[in-house]
Protein backbone atom coordinates (compact mmCIF):
# COMPACT_ATOMS: atom_id res chain seq x y z
CA UNK A 1 0.00 0.00 0.00
CA UNK A 2 1.34 3.49 -0.86
CA UNK A 3 1.89 5.39 2.72
CA UNK A 4 1.13 8.87 2.33
CA UNK A 5 3.87 10.97 1.60
CA UNK A 6 3.57 13.28 5.05
CA UNK A 7 2.93 9.95 6.81
CA UNK A 8 6.26 8.48 5.59
CA UNK A 9 8.27 11.61 5.88
CA UNK A 10 7.04 12.59 9.62
CA UNK A 11 8.37 8.77 10.76
CA UNK A 12 11.47 9.96 9.23
CA UNK A 13 11.73 12.92 10.65
CA UNK A 14 10.48 11.59 14.10
CA UNK A 15 13.28 8.68 14.11
CA UNK A 16 15.95 11.68 13.40
CA UNK A 17 14.46 13.58 15.88
CA UNK A 18 14.87 10.84 18.81
CA UNK A 19 19.09 9.93 17.47
CA UNK A 20 19.81 13.30 17.93
CA UNK A 21 22.55 14.08 20.41
CA UNK A 22 22.21 16.54 22.90
CA UNK A 23 25.04 18.33 21.66
CA UNK A 24 24.43 21.66 20.23
CA UNK A 25 23.90 22.31 16.37
CA UNK A 26 25.66 24.87 14.39
CA UNK A 27 24.01 27.36 11.98
CA UNK A 28 20.75 28.83 11.84
CA UNK A 29 17.39 27.61 12.64
CA UNK A 30 14.45 27.50 10.26
CA UNK A 31 11.41 29.60 11.40
CA UNK A 32 8.47 29.84 9.04
CA UNK A 33 8.50 33.40 7.34
CA UNK A 34 5.32 35.25 8.39
CA UNK A 35 4.71 37.66 5.40
CA UNK A 36 2.56 40.53 5.66
CA UNK A 37 -1.43 39.36 4.73
CA UNK A 38 -4.18 41.88 3.42
CA UNK A 39 -7.01 41.70 5.36
CA UNK A 40 -9.18 40.65 1.86
CA UNK A 41 -8.50 40.22 -1.85
CA UNK A 42 -9.97 43.75 -2.73
CA UNK A 43 -11.15 46.60 -0.95
CA UNK A 44 -14.92 45.70 -1.50
CA UNK A 45 -15.99 42.27 -2.43
CA UNK A 46 -19.29 43.63 -3.31
CA UNK A 47 -17.56 46.08 -5.84
CA UNK A 48 -17.28 42.75 -7.83
CA UNK A 49 -21.21 42.44 -8.18
CA UNK A 50 -21.37 39.78 -5.39
CA UNK A 51 -20.42 36.99 -7.70
CA UNK A 52 -17.66 35.86 -4.61
CA UNK A 53 -17.66 35.20 -0.76
CA UNK A 54 -15.82 34.79 1.98
CA UNK A 55 -16.33 31.37 2.93
CA UNK A 56 -14.17 28.65 2.48
CA UNK A 57 -12.67 27.14 -0.96
CA UNK A 58 -14.35 23.64 -2.38
CA UNK A 59 -11.70 21.96 -2.75
CA UNK A 60 -14.13 19.70 -5.82
CA UNK A 61 -14.61 23.25 -7.28
CA UNK A 62 -15.13 21.41 -10.59
CA UNK A 63 -18.51 20.38 -9.56
CA UNK A 64 -19.78 23.91 -9.09
CA UNK A 65 -20.30 23.75 -12.66
CA UNK A 66 -22.91 20.77 -12.13
CA UNK A 67 -21.38 18.91 -15.53
CA UNK A 68 -21.09 15.62 -14.73
CA UNK A 69 -19.29 14.82 -17.96
CA UNK A 70 -16.43 17.35 -16.32
CA UNK A 71 -16.55 15.54 -12.55
CA UNK A 72 -15.80 12.32 -14.94
CA UNK A 73 -13.05 13.80 -16.86
CA UNK A 74 -11.38 15.31 -13.55
CA UNK A 75 -11.71 11.81 -11.76
CA UNK A 76 -9.88 10.12 -14.63
CA UNK A 77 -7.06 12.44 -15.44
CA UNK A 78 -6.61 12.42 -11.29
CA UNK A 79 -5.74 8.52 -11.63
CA UNK A 80 -4.22 8.29 -14.85
CA UNK A 81 -2.45 11.63 -15.98
CA UNK A 82 1.29 10.93 -16.97
CA UNK A 83 2.82 13.74 -15.26
CA UNK A 84 1.10 13.08 -11.84
CA UNK A 85 2.55 9.79 -12.18
CA UNK A 86 6.27 11.82 -12.66
CA UNK A 87 5.50 14.24 -9.67
CA UNK A 88 4.77 10.30 -7.92
CA UNK A 89 7.89 9.11 -8.83
CA UNK A 90 9.93 12.63 -7.98
CA UNK A 91 8.85 12.08 -4.32
CA UNK A 92 9.51 8.24 -3.70
CA UNK A 93 12.96 10.00 -5.07
CA UNK A 94 13.26 12.54 -2.79
CA UNK A 95 11.79 10.17 0.06
CA UNK A 96 14.71 7.65 -0.99
CA UNK A 97 17.13 10.40 -0.44
CA UNK A 98 16.33 11.23 2.97
CA UNK A 99 16.01 7.75 3.86
CA UNK A 100 19.49 7.55 2.60
CA UNK A 101 20.76 10.45 4.38
CA UNK A 102 18.99 9.46 7.39
CA UNK A 103 21.24 6.47 8.03
CA UNK A 104 24.19 8.37 8.87
CA UNK A 105 22.74 9.21 12.23
CA UNK A 106 22.51 5.25 12.83
CA UNK A 107 25.91 3.22 13.63
CA UNK A 108 26.85 1.43 10.45
CA UNK A 109 27.18 -2.63 11.17
CA UNK A 110 28.89 -4.52 9.45
CA UNK A 111 29.86 -8.52 8.67
CA UNK A 112 33.15 -9.79 6.79
CA UNK A 113 34.98 -12.94 6.26
CA UNK A 114 38.10 -13.91 4.68
CA UNK A 115 40.59 -16.26 3.60
CA UNK A 116 44.04 -14.95 2.77
CA UNK A 117 46.95 -17.50 1.16
CA UNK A 118 50.02 -15.31 2.13
CA UNK A 119 53.82 -15.85 1.80
CA UNK A 120 55.43 -13.79 4.48
CA UNK A 121 58.34 -11.77 3.43
CA UNK A 122 62.04 -12.39 5.45
CA UNK A 123 62.65 -9.27 5.99
CA UNK A 124 59.03 -8.03 7.62
CA UNK A 125 57.34 -8.48 10.47
CA UNK A 126 58.16 -12.66 10.88
CA UNK A 127 62.17 -11.54 10.83
CA UNK A 128 61.39 -10.47 14.60
CA UNK A 129 61.07 -13.61 15.63
CA UNK A 130 64.55 -15.05 14.20
CA UNK A 131 68.10 -14.91 16.26
CA UNK A 132 70.69 -12.50 15.64
CA UNK A 133 72.84 -15.28 14.38
CA UNK A 134 70.50 -15.18 11.29
CA UNK A 135 68.14 -18.06 12.28
CA UNK A 136 65.25 -18.04 9.64
CA UNK A 137 61.94 -16.55 9.72
CA UNK A 138 59.05 -17.57 8.95
CA UNK A 139 55.86 -19.54 9.64
CA UNK A 140 53.68 -22.09 7.65
CA UNK A 141 50.56 -23.39 8.27
CA UNK A 142 50.11 -27.28 9.38
CA UNK A 143 47.64 -27.71 6.32
CA UNK A 144 50.44 -26.67 4.45
CA UNK A 145 52.63 -29.35 5.56
CA UNK A 146 55.28 -27.28 7.15
CA UNK A 147 57.18 -27.67 10.57
CA UNK A 148 58.48 -25.91 13.18
CA UNK A 149 61.52 -26.91 15.88
CA UNK A 150 63.32 -25.59 19.05
CA UNK A 151 66.74 -25.85 18.94
CA UNK A 152 69.89 -23.95 19.93
CA UNK A 153 67.92 -21.37 22.55
CA UNK A 154 66.23 -19.75 19.48
CA UNK A 155 63.39 -20.77 17.57
CA UNK A 156 63.14 -21.34 13.68
CA UNK A 157 60.42 -21.85 11.51
CA UNK A 158 60.49 -23.21 8.26
CA UNK A 159 59.88 -21.35 5.02
CA UNK A 160 56.61 -21.51 3.80
CA UNK A 161 52.68 -19.65 2.68
CA UNK A 162 50.45 -18.70 5.26
CA UNK A 163 46.65 -19.74 5.33
CA UNK A 164 44.51 -17.04 7.35
CA UNK A 165 40.92 -17.25 8.17
CA UNK A 166 38.87 -14.82 9.70
CA UNK A 167 35.22 -13.55 10.25
CA UNK A 168 33.61 -10.86 12.21
CA UNK A 169 31.88 -7.77 12.89
CA UNK A 170 32.74 -4.05 12.10
CA UNK A 171 30.53 -0.92 13.34
CA UNK A 172 31.21 2.95 13.04
CA UNK A 173 29.70 5.78 14.37
CA UNK A 174 29.88 9.42 14.39
CA UNK A 175 28.84 11.41 17.15
CA UNK A 176 27.70 14.33 15.07
CA UNK A 177 28.80 16.69 17.92
CA UNK A 178 27.74 19.84 15.41
CA UNK A 179 25.34 18.80 14.31
CA UNK A 180 26.30 18.19 10.19
CA UNK A 181 24.59 15.09 9.66
CA UNK A 182 21.40 15.88 11.74
CA UNK A 183 21.50 19.20 9.26
CA UNK A 184 22.07 17.11 5.95
CA UNK A 185 19.27 15.02 7.35
CA UNK A 186 17.04 18.65 8.11
CA UNK A 187 17.94 19.48 4.48
CA UNK A 188 17.06 16.14 2.77
CA UNK A 189 13.54 15.58 4.55
CA UNK A 190 12.74 19.66 3.68
CA UNK A 191 13.48 18.63 0.64
CA UNK A 192 11.25 15.73 0.28
CA UNK A 193 8.61 17.56 1.65
CA UNK A 194 9.15 19.95 -1.26
CA UNK A 195 8.56 17.42 -3.57
CA UNK A 196 5.76 16.84 -2.05
CA UNK A 197 4.36 19.99 -2.25
CA UNK A 198 5.32 20.15 -6.10
CA UNK A 199 3.37 16.96 -6.37
CA UNK A 200 0.41 18.80 -4.83
CA UNK A 201 0.79 22.20 -7.80
CA UNK A 202 0.80 19.24 -10.39
CA UNK A 203 -2.51 17.81 -9.51
CA UNK A 204 -4.13 21.64 -9.54
CA UNK A 205 -2.55 22.26 -12.79
CA UNK A 206 -3.90 18.98 -14.38
CA UNK A 207 -7.29 19.41 -12.95
CA UNK A 208 -7.26 22.89 -14.37
CA UNK A 209 -6.43 22.57 -17.49
CA UNK A 210 -8.64 19.46 -17.55
CA UNK A 211 -11.24 22.18 -17.27
CA UNK A 212 -10.14 24.58 -18.79
CA UNK A 213 -9.93 22.21 -22.34
CA UNK A 214 -13.12 21.12 -21.67
CA UNK A 215 -14.87 24.34 -21.27
CA UNK A 216 -13.17 25.87 -24.37
CA UNK A 217 -13.82 22.39 -26.33
CA UNK A 218 -17.76 23.40 -25.17
CA UNK A 219 -17.15 26.96 -26.41
CA UNK A 220 -16.06 25.91 -29.72
CA UNK A 221 -18.59 23.39 -30.41
CA UNK A 222 -21.46 26.24 -29.95
CA UNK A 223 -19.12 28.39 -32.42
CA UNK A 224 -19.82 26.03 -34.53
CA UNK A 225 -23.19 25.44 -34.26
CA UNK A 226 -23.94 29.08 -33.68
CA UNK A 227 -21.71 29.55 -37.54
CA UNK A 228 -23.79 26.48 -38.65
CA UNK A 229 -26.71 28.08 -38.24
CA UNK A 230 -25.70 31.63 -39.28
CA UNK A 231 -24.36 30.00 -42.92
CA UNK A 232 -28.03 28.31 -43.28
CA UNK A 233 -29.41 31.47 -42.92
CA UNK A 234 -27.21 33.30 -45.32
CA UNK A 235 -27.70 30.73 -47.61
CA UNK A 236 -31.77 31.60 -47.48
CA UNK A 237 -30.60 34.61 -48.43
CA UNK A 238 -28.77 33.39 -51.75
CA UNK A 239 -31.73 32.00 -52.70
CA UNK A 240 -33.99 34.74 -51.66
CA UNK A 241 -31.98 37.32 -54.10
CA UNK A 242 -31.73 34.80 -56.76
CA UNK A 243 -35.44 34.49 -57.17
CA UNK A 244 -35.94 38.55 -56.69
CA UNK A 245 -33.30 38.83 -59.22
CA UNK A 246 -35.01 36.40 -61.77
CA UNK A 247 -38.65 38.35 -60.75
CA UNK A 248 -36.60 41.66 -61.86
CA UNK A 249 -36.45 42.95 -58.39
CA UNK A 250 -32.65 43.38 -57.67
CA UNK A 251 -28.97 43.08 -59.31
CA UNK A 252 -26.78 40.51 -59.52
CA UNK A 253 -24.90 42.54 -57.44
CA UNK A 254 -27.40 41.39 -54.30
CA UNK A 255 -26.89 38.08 -55.35
CA UNK A 256 -22.49 38.41 -55.67
CA UNK A 257 -22.51 39.99 -52.26
CA UNK A 258 -25.32 37.30 -50.41
CA UNK A 259 -22.42 34.57 -52.18
CA UNK A 260 -20.19 36.01 -50.63
CA UNK A 261 -21.21 36.53 -47.37
CA UNK A 262 -21.88 32.58 -47.32
CA UNK A 263 -19.28 31.90 -48.08
CA UNK A 264 -17.12 34.04 -45.79
CA UNK A 265 -19.40 32.12 -43.05
CA UNK A 266 -18.67 28.88 -44.20
CA UNK A 267 -14.68 29.37 -44.32
CA UNK A 268 -15.27 30.06 -40.45
CA UNK A 269 -16.39 26.48 -39.83
CA UNK A 270 -13.22 24.08 -40.90
CA UNK A 271 -10.82 26.29 -38.41
CA UNK A 272 -13.33 25.63 -35.36
CA UNK A 273 -13.51 22.17 -36.33
CA UNK A 274 -10.22 22.22 -36.11
CA UNK A 275 -9.65 23.83 -32.84
CA UNK A 276 -12.34 21.25 -31.56
CA UNK A 277 -10.27 18.24 -32.81
CA UNK A 278 -6.77 20.00 -31.04
CA UNK A 279 -8.88 20.38 -28.09
CA UNK A 280 -10.37 16.68 -27.78
CA UNK A 281 -6.91 15.66 -28.55
CA UNK A 282 -5.13 17.98 -25.29
CA UNK A 283 -7.93 16.80 -22.87
CA UNK A 284 -7.07 12.98 -24.01
CA UNK A 285 -3.40 13.91 -23.63
CA UNK A 286 -3.99 14.65 -20.05
CA UNK A 287 -6.58 11.99 -19.47
CA UNK A 288 -3.36 9.76 -20.63
CA UNK A 289 -5.60 8.00 -23.18
CA UNK A 290 -4.66 7.53 -26.96
CA UNK A 291 -7.58 8.93 -29.37
CA UNK A 292 -9.32 5.68 -29.86
CA UNK A 293 -9.38 5.57 -25.94
CA UNK A 294 -11.27 8.67 -25.15
CA UNK A 295 -14.65 9.13 -23.32
CA UNK A 296 -17.40 8.70 -25.66
CA UNK A 297 -19.40 11.72 -24.54
CA UNK A 298 -16.33 14.03 -25.84
CA UNK A 299 -17.61 13.37 -29.16
CA UNK A 300 -21.53 14.69 -28.94
CA UNK A 301 -21.70 18.40 -28.60
CA UNK A 302 -23.02 19.88 -25.20
CA UNK A 303 -23.51 23.18 -23.46
CA UNK A 304 -20.66 25.57 -22.29
CA UNK A 305 -20.79 24.78 -18.51
CA UNK A 306 -22.45 27.59 -16.41
CA UNK A 307 -20.80 29.27 -13.39
CA UNK A 308 -22.35 29.53 -10.04
CA UNK A 309 -24.10 32.74 -9.08
CA UNK A 310 -21.74 32.82 -6.09
CA UNK A 311 -18.20 31.74 -6.03
CA UNK A 312 -16.73 31.06 -2.30
CA UNK A 313 -12.83 32.39 -2.19
CA UNK A 314 -11.85 32.30 1.23
CA UNK A 315 -9.71 34.65 3.22
CA UNK A 316 -6.44 35.62 2.28
CA UNK A 317 -5.17 34.40 5.62
CA UNK A 318 -5.60 30.72 4.41
CA UNK A 319 -4.11 31.43 1.23
CA UNK A 320 -0.55 31.02 2.26
CA UNK A 321 -1.10 27.70 3.73
CA UNK A 322 -3.60 26.42 0.69
CA UNK A 323 -1.40 27.08 -2.43
CA UNK A 324 1.26 24.31 -2.76
CA UNK A 325 3.92 26.66 -5.13
CA UNK A 326 3.78 29.21 -1.36
CA UNK A 327 4.30 25.82 0.30
CA UNK A 328 7.05 24.66 -1.81
CA UNK A 329 8.90 27.63 -1.67
CA UNK A 330 8.90 27.50 2.12
CA UNK A 331 10.52 23.80 2.06
CA UNK A 332 12.81 25.52 -0.22
CA UNK A 333 13.72 27.98 2.15
CA UNK A 334 14.30 25.24 4.99
CA UNK A 335 16.31 23.25 2.99
CA UNK A 336 18.66 26.27 1.85
CA UNK A 337 18.38 27.13 5.96
CA UNK A 338 19.75 23.67 6.56
CA UNK A 339 22.79 23.69 4.52
CA UNK A 340 24.05 26.67 5.91
CA UNK A 341 24.53 24.59 8.88
CA UNK A 342 25.65 22.15 7.01
CA UNK A 343 28.70 24.06 5.70
CA UNK A 344 29.13 25.73 8.73
CA UNK A 345 29.86 22.75 10.55
CA UNK A 346 32.40 21.25 8.07
CA UNK A 347 34.95 24.02 10.39
CA UNK A 348 34.79 21.71 13.17
CA UNK A 349 36.40 18.61 14.56
CA UNK A 350 34.49 14.99 13.40
CA UNK A 351 34.48 12.59 16.01
CA UNK A 352 34.20 8.86 15.20
CA UNK A 353 34.13 5.48 16.93
CA UNK A 354 35.36 2.30 15.33
CA UNK A 355 34.96 -0.95 16.94
CA UNK A 356 35.37 -4.41 15.27
CA UNK A 357 35.86 -8.16 16.70
CA UNK A 358 36.73 -11.07 14.61
CA UNK A 359 37.79 -14.65 14.73
CA UNK A 360 41.21 -15.43 13.19
CA UNK A 361 42.91 -18.34 12.58
CA UNK A 362 45.78 -20.04 10.53
CA UNK A 363 43.73 -23.46 10.05
CA UNK A 364 39.94 -22.98 9.55
CA UNK A 365 39.17 -25.77 12.19
CA UNK A 366 40.22 -23.18 14.89
CA UNK A 367 38.14 -20.49 14.34
CA UNK A 368 35.23 -21.37 16.65
CA UNK A 369 38.06 -20.97 19.35
CA UNK A 370 37.65 -18.09 22.22
CA UNK A 371 41.63 -18.01 21.42
CA UNK A 372 40.99 -17.07 17.93
CA UNK A 373 39.34 -13.63 19.31
CA UNK A 374 40.52 -10.67 17.86
CA UNK A 375 39.18 -7.23 18.32
CA UNK A 376 39.99 -3.26 17.71
CA UNK A 377 37.87 -0.13 19.00
CA UNK A 378 39.14 3.42 18.92
CA UNK A 379 38.03 7.01 18.11
CA UNK A 380 38.87 8.84 14.72
CA UNK A 381 39.53 12.38 14.87
CA UNK A 382 39.33 14.49 11.74
CA UNK A 383 40.68 18.57 12.09
CA UNK A 384 40.25 20.75 9.05
CA UNK A 385 43.50 22.64 9.02
CA UNK A 386 44.02 23.66 5.68
CA UNK A 387 41.49 23.65 2.30
CA UNK A 388 42.15 26.22 0.15
CA UNK A 389 39.14 28.51 0.61
CA UNK A 390 36.90 25.49 -0.12
CA UNK A 391 34.93 25.76 3.59
CA UNK A 392 34.84 29.38 3.46
CA UNK A 393 33.55 29.23 -0.30
CA UNK A 394 31.10 26.55 0.67
CA UNK A 395 29.68 28.43 3.29
CA UNK A 396 29.34 31.61 1.16
CA UNK A 397 27.60 29.69 -1.67
CA UNK A 398 25.27 28.28 0.71
CA UNK A 399 24.08 31.71 2.67
CA UNK A 400 23.77 32.78 -1.16
CA UNK A 401 21.38 30.18 -1.97
CA UNK A 402 19.44 30.98 1.05
CA UNK A 403 19.04 34.23 0.73
CA UNK A 404 17.98 33.81 -3.00
CA UNK A 405 15.50 31.08 -1.62
CA UNK A 406 13.96 33.82 0.90
CA UNK A 407 13.61 36.32 -2.11
CA UNK A 408 11.66 33.38 -4.19
CA UNK A 409 9.69 32.66 -1.72
CA UNK A 410 8.90 36.66 -1.13
CA UNK A 411 7.56 36.66 -4.73
CA UNK A 412 5.98 33.68 -4.77
CA UNK A 413 3.89 34.87 -2.05
CA UNK A 414 3.28 38.16 -3.68
CA UNK A 415 2.34 36.35 -7.15
CA UNK A 416 -0.47 34.33 -5.04
CA UNK A 417 -2.01 37.69 -3.82
CA UNK A 418 -1.51 39.07 -7.18
CA UNK A 419 -2.80 36.19 -9.42
CA UNK A 420 -5.88 35.94 -6.69
CA UNK A 421 -6.72 39.73 -7.52
CA UNK A 422 -6.15 39.56 -11.10
CA UNK A 423 -8.42 36.41 -11.44
CA UNK A 424 -11.35 37.98 -8.79
CA UNK A 425 -11.59 41.29 -11.36
CA UNK A 426 -11.38 39.27 -14.40
CA UNK A 427 -13.94 37.15 -13.03
CA UNK A 428 -15.70 39.43 -12.38
CA UNK A 429 -15.59 42.15 -15.52
CA UNK A 430 -16.86 39.32 -17.43
CA UNK A 431 -19.86 39.20 -15.84
CA UNK A 432 -20.76 43.00 -17.24
CA UNK A 433 -19.15 42.21 -20.76
CA UNK A 434 -21.55 39.14 -20.67
CA UNK A 435 -24.77 41.13 -19.82
CA UNK A 436 -23.98 43.80 -22.50
CA UNK A 437 -23.52 40.86 -25.29
CA UNK A 438 -26.71 39.74 -24.28
CA UNK A 439 -28.46 42.65 -24.95
CA UNK A 440 -25.93 43.31 -28.66
CA UNK A 441 -27.66 39.71 -29.11
CA UNK A 442 -30.81 40.31 -28.75
CA UNK A 443 -31.16 43.85 -30.77
CA UNK A 444 -29.16 43.00 -33.27
CA UNK A 445 -31.61 39.46 -34.09
CA UNK A 446 -34.43 41.82 -33.75
CA UNK A 447 -32.22 44.69 -36.22
CA UNK A 448 -31.84 41.57 -38.36
CA UNK A 449 -35.46 40.45 -38.52
CA UNK A 450 -36.30 43.97 -39.31
CA UNK A 451 -33.78 44.21 -42.46
CA UNK A 452 -34.73 41.37 -44.21
CA UNK A 453 -38.48 42.26 -43.91
CA UNK A 454 -38.08 45.63 -45.28
CA UNK A 455 -35.64 44.31 -47.48
CA UNK A 456 -38.59 41.74 -49.16
CA UNK A 457 -40.58 44.90 -49.41
CA UNK A 458 -38.44 46.71 -51.34
CA UNK A 459 -37.83 49.40 -48.60
CA UNK A 460 -34.05 49.12 -48.39
CA UNK A 461 -31.36 47.62 -50.28
CA UNK A 462 -29.64 44.35 -49.73
CA UNK A 463 -26.74 46.37 -47.90
CA UNK A 464 -28.50 46.83 -44.82
CA UNK A 465 -29.37 43.12 -44.89
CA UNK A 466 -25.63 42.05 -44.96
CA UNK A 467 -24.82 44.47 -42.13
CA UNK A 468 -27.42 43.53 -39.80
CA UNK A 469 -26.82 39.55 -41.00
CA UNK A 470 -22.82 40.19 -40.06
CA UNK A 471 -23.81 42.01 -36.84
CA UNK A 472 -25.37 39.27 -35.77
CA UNK A 473 -23.41 36.80 -36.49
CA UNK A 474 -20.54 38.94 -34.45
CA UNK A 475 -22.89 39.07 -31.57
CA UNK A 476 -23.99 35.95 -31.37
CA UNK A 477 -19.75 34.71 -31.64
CA UNK A 478 -18.75 37.12 -29.13
CA UNK A 479 -21.14 36.20 -26.49
CA UNK A 480 -20.76 32.97 -27.06
CA UNK A 481 -16.74 33.76 -26.29
CA UNK A 482 -17.51 35.98 -23.58
CA UNK A 483 -19.26 32.76 -22.00
CA UNK A 484 -16.41 30.35 -22.15
CA UNK A 485 -14.28 33.00 -21.12
CA UNK A 486 -16.50 33.30 -17.75
CA UNK A 487 -15.76 29.47 -17.67
CA UNK A 488 -12.18 29.87 -18.17
CA UNK A 489 -11.82 32.86 -15.57
CA UNK A 490 -13.33 31.39 -13.04
CA UNK A 491 -11.18 27.94 -13.42
CA UNK A 492 -8.15 30.47 -13.09
CA UNK A 493 -9.55 31.75 -10.05
CA UNK A 494 -9.62 28.59 -8.39
CA UNK A 495 -6.38 27.58 -9.71
CA UNK A 496 -4.92 31.24 -8.03
CA UNK A 497 -6.88 30.60 -4.89
CA UNK A 498 -4.68 26.77 -5.19
CA UNK A 499 -7.74 24.38 -3.75
CA UNK A 500 -8.28 20.99 -5.39
CA UNK A 501 -4.74 18.98 -3.76
CA UNK A 502 -6.79 18.34 -0.71
CA UNK A 503 -8.33 14.86 -1.12
CA UNK A 504 -6.35 13.30 -3.36
CA UNK A 505 -3.30 14.19 -1.82
CA UNK A 506 -4.31 15.04 1.99
CA UNK A 507 -1.76 16.61 4.45
CA UNK A 508 -1.74 13.80 7.14
CA UNK A 509 -1.67 15.85 10.93
CA UNK A 510 1.27 14.20 12.91
CA UNK A 511 2.58 14.22 16.52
Amino acid sequence: MFLPASRRIALLSSSCAMLALSACMVGPNFQAPKPAVPGSYTDDMTSKGGYVSGDSVNPQWWDSFNDPELTALEQKAVAQNLDLQIATERLLESEAQAQIEGAVLYPSISGAGSWTHEFPSKEGVFGLFGSAAGASTAASSVANGSTNAVGGGAISFSTGALDIYQYGLQTQYDFDLWGKNRRTVEAAVAAARSSEEARRAALLNVETAVATNYIQLRGTELLINITQKNLDAANQLVQLTNERQLAGLTTSLDVANAKATAASIQSQIPTLIASRDAQIGQIGLLLGETPDGLPAGLANAAPVPLTPPNVPVGLPSDLLNRRPDVREATQDLHEATAEVGVADAQFYPDISLSASASLQALQFKDLNEWSALTYAMGPNVTLPIFAGGQLRGQLKLNKAKEREAAVNYAKTVLTAFTQVNTALTNYAQEHDTLDALNTDVQQSDIALGLAEDQYKQGLSDYLTVLNAQQSYLTAQQSRAQSTERLGTDLVSLYQALGGGWEQQYPEIATK
